[in-house]
């Protein structure tokens, strides 16, 4: 039997997103600072003659197993552009939360893209793969290399990968479902509309914690008031983070529910967790590395 090929799927984490305004084809303009957390979804793939996907976990079932799962979306996408593409059978491991701003399903989608390629000895810079990772989704390509780095555009330029200082997140999911769609029908912005604000602020790669730290807090997540108000337990989690001793920032995550609390320290980071976790039992709540 072949070997099966393994990766991971990151949780990714907008440690900033700016909504510039929605263009007139109906997209909406951003610029995000994207970091990665250091646990995700699993991935592996069996070479074998066709296209299968096998999906279990904690968060399967609302993963959905179907043809509309991102994991098989970007594979046929690859399909239609390579002809004779070695193929075989997915099995995804879901952990992270459905729908909660953590671009799980993107992820998913890239961990796919990326093992196709090494099956079948492609670049990750390939112009077939990157533009299948372009129409599976807007952030597939940013978590087809996932390294921090600025998310333009509507998710189609990248900047390029940014060393960050050693960061620790805990990220806080209050157990609610929020689709990205809705958030961006909240915010209200009409075709060829633009979003007044300042600007964003630059992000210096190789930068120490504590500059960074000041850098994001001069940034904002412009969904994050749309977020609330369709889902008002996004700020019972944003509270329970600022409660905890050495927070030094806390934001959501894309377009929710997910909140990220930003920390110099390990240790502080999972004292934190563990405050929060027992604050509220009920909730999904972890502390991981940032890169």
């Amino acid at each position: 039997m072949s070997r099966s090929l393994v990766t991971d799927a990151p949780a990714k984490i907008n440690l900033t997103l700016h909504v510039l305004g929605r263009r007139t084809d109906g997209y909406h303009a951003l610029e995000s600072l994207v970091a990665f957390a250091g646990f995700g979804d699993g991935l592996s793939l069996e070479p074998g003659p066709d296209l299968a996907l096998w999906v279990e976990g904690p968060t399967a079932t609302p993963a959905g197993v179907g043809p509309d799962n991102l994991v098989l979306r970007a594979a046929r996408l690859l399909v239609e552009r390579i002809q004779g593409l070695r193929l075989g059978r997915f099995r995804l491991i879901k952990r992270l939360p459905v729908a909660a701003g953590l671009g799980g399903g993107s992820s998913d989608a890239a961990a796919a893209l990326r093992l196709l390629a090494r099956h079948n000895d492609l670049s990750l810079h390939d112009p077939a793969l990157r533009e299948a990772a372009r129409l599976a989704g807007a952030d597939v390509p940013v978590c087809l290399e996932p390294r921090a780095r600025m998310m333009r555009g509507i998710g189609d330029d990248l900047g390029p990968a940014l060393e960050l200082p050693r960061l620790f997140g805990v990220l806080v999911n209050p157990r609610v479902a929020i689709e990205t769609p809705t958030v961006f029908r909240e915010l209200g912005l009409e075709p060829g509309s633009r979003l007044d604000g300042p600007s964003h602020p630059v992000i210096a790669s190789g930068s120490d914690a504590r500059s960074l730290i000041e850098t994001l807090g001069q940034a904002r997540n412009d969904l994050e008031g749309p977020a609330l108000r369709l889902q008002p337990a996004i700020g019972d989690a944003l509270a329970a983070l600022r409660r905890t001793p050495g927070c030094c920032l806390v934001r959501m995550s894309g377009s929710g529910a997910t909140v990220c609390g930003i920390y110099e320290s390990r240790t502080v980071a999972d004292q934190a967790m563990g405050l929060v976790r027992r604050a509220r039992p009920g909730w999904w709540v972890r502390a991981t590395g940032l890169r």
